[in-house]
């Protein structure tokens, strides 16, 4: 009877102590369909490889996302490697030399970030990537418009540009630039309301615009059949099938692109509903995640 007894207990405490241990464990992000559906990494993982482009959409100061897109570099790398190609909103076309210098070995470090207009966050988030293509000897493409002709069409508009230099004009999409208004992604720029009830100026969407179909250009001339080109940036300017992927598509209508979204939510046991349908992956990580910056 008393061992009977000590057993049940026993296993009673192992039930109890199974239990706390799964109430304390604490998920770091977790990975959903469009539709909301739970999938597994590995799942994800094949179904990145079998794209042309990948378009993955970070909050920039999420520390989790970073992680996971170093790791997706690493098993892509695994899976297909040197035809992978990399490529990023965070540099600029203009410096693409500086970068094609330093992961040559033709120059270092130092004239990398001294040179090049690196993002405050270039050490700690993006600076492996860049280390990750140099070890591999892969291609690294910066693929947004310079600042400073963006800055000039969200000022006086995108007619601006065919004053620019012909030199100019190769650090950016071809000319003209055409702007689809009703696209949610430029629409939103429009019915902002910046007070005393005047409305965003359509050279913002514009401006907006000129940074989606730069890198969309660039993503499409520095790839070659076969290759897989994994694009990071800024989640808004590849959700909901738009920006990006809707310059991508008028470029070339049958290319496989597959997309990812970044959220935090309070928890990640299920997706919020107002985030179904962003993107073909949604990752979502605790809103209490440590921040880059």
């Amino acid at each position: 009877m008393i061992k009977s007894f000590l057993k049940t207990w026993s296993l009673l405490l192992l039930i109890c102590a199974l239990s706390l241990t799964a109430t304390a464990q604490k998920e770091a992000y977790a990975i959903f369909d469009k539709n909301g559906k739970s999938v597994k990494y590995d799942k994800m993982l094949k179904q990145l490889q079998e794209a042309d482009v990948v378009l993955f959409g970070e909050l920039h100061n999420n520390s989790i996302c970073h992680w996971l897109e170093f790791e997706v570099a690493k098993d892509l790398y695994g899976a297909v490697g040197n035809k992978l190609v990399l490529g990023a909103e965070m540099f600029e076309t203009d410096d693409q030399i500086i970068l094609n210098e330093y992961l040559s070995g033709t120059i270092k470090h130092k004239h990398l970030t001294a040179e090049a207009k690196m993002w405050n966050n270039y050490s700690t988030d993006y600076k492996p990537l860049i280390e990750f293509a140099k070890e591999n000897k892969l291609k690294f493409v910066a693929t947004n418009i310079p600042r400073r002709y963006a800055n000039l069409i969200a000022r006086k508009g995108k007619a601006e540009l065919a004053n620019l230099s012909t030199e100019a004009k190769l650090y950016m999409m071809p000319l003209p630039l055409n702007v689809n208004m009703e696209l949610k992604c430029y629409k939103m720029f429009i019915e902002m309301d910046m007070g005393h009830g005047e409305q965003t100026p359509p050279q913002m969407a514009e401006a907006q615009a000129s940074k989606d179909a730069t890198m969309a250009h660039f993503i499409t001339k520095n790839r070659t059949e076969g290759q897989l080109f994994v694009h990071y940036n800024g989640a808004y300017h590849s959700d909901n099938f738009e920006s990006i992927y809707y310059y991508l598509k008028q470029a070339n209508p049958n290319l496989k692109i597959v997309t990812i979204s970044t959220t935090e939510q309070e928890n990640v046991d299920s997706l919020n509903e107002e985030e179904k349908g962003k993107a073909d992956f949604i990752i979502t990580t605790p809103e209490s995640i440590t921040k880059t910056y």
